[in-house]
C-alpha cells in the first residue's frame, strides 16, 4: 500500500499549533502529535523512562515514580551536554512511536505535529511542511501567559529554538495565526481542502 500523503505541523512556541492541529482533528484528519509521543515513552515502567534515570539520576522522579519534568527541564536548560544526552534517549523513541501511530492511521492523509521539525532534521519524515506563523512579540505574551514565566525566561526558551526566518524558509504552506480563532479555523478548512486534493494524486 502506497504511503499516505504526511503533513509536518510545526512552529515556534505559542504560534498556536495545538488550535491548528485540534481543527485538522475536528475534520477527521489523523493527528499524530509529538508532544504526546514524549509523554507515553517515558510512563512508568517504559524504557525510555529507566533510560533517562540511568543518565540523569532518581532526582527527576516525582513521589509517585513518574517523571518531573520541571526538575528535568530545570537539569537541562543551561547545560547543552545534557540537553544532548536527553534528546539521544528520547528521539528515536518518539519517532518510532509517532511511526507507529502513522502506519495504523486511516485517512486520505496524516498531520504529524512535530515542533521541532525545522531544528531536527525531520522534514524526511514529511511531504510537507504547513509552519504556523505569528509575530514574535506575540509568542512572548502567549508563553508568559500560558508558562507564568518572565520575558527574560520566553525570550530564552524563542532562542532554543529556530529563527522564524529559518521556519518559514523550510516552508511548503504557511499559515498566519494573526486573527481570531474563526479565522484560524476558516485557514485550516481552505488548507484541508488543498491536501485532499494532493492525496488523490
Amino acid at each position: 500500500m502506497a504511503r499516505r500523503l504526511r503533513i509536518g505541523l510545526t512552529g515556534g512556541i505559542g504560534s498556536g499549533k495545538s488550535t491548528v492541529a485540534q481543527r485538522f482533528a475536528d475534520l477527521g484528519v489523523p493527528v499524530i502529535d509529538a508532544d504526546v509521543a514524549a509523554r507515553a515513552v517515558v510512563e512508568p515502567g517504559t524504557a525510555g523512562l529507566a533510560q533517562v534515570v540511568e543518565r540523569f539520576g532518581s532526582g527527576i522522579l516525582d513521589a509517585q515514580d513518574a517523571l518531573d519534568r520541571r526538575a528535568l527541564r530545570d537539569l537541562i536548560f543551561n547545560d547543552p551536554g545534557a540537553r544532548r544526552d536527553l534528546e539521544a534517549i528520547l528521539h528515536p523513541l518518539i519517532r518510532a512511536a509517532m511511526e507507529q501511530s502513522a502506519e495504523a492511521a486511516a485517512g486520505p492523509y496524516i498531520v504529524m505535529v512535530i515542533p521541532l521539525l525545522v531544528e531536527g532534521g525531520a522534514s524526511d519524515r514529511v511531504d510537507r511542511v504547513l509552519v504556523v506563523d505569528v509575530d514574535e512579540s506575540v509568542q512572548l505574551q502567549r508563553v508568559m501567559g500560558r508558562d507564568g514565566c518572565s520575558l527574560e525566561q520566553a525570550r530564552a526558551i524563542l532562542g532554543s529554538q529556530a529563527s522564524r526566518a529559518a521556519r518559514l524558509a523550510a516552508a511548503d504552506d504557511v499559515l498566519l495565526n494573526s486573527g481570531t480563532v474563526t479565522e484560524v479555523r476558516q485557514a485550516v478548512d481552505r488548507l484541508h481542502q488543498s491536501y485532499l486534493r494532493l492525496a488523490e494524486t
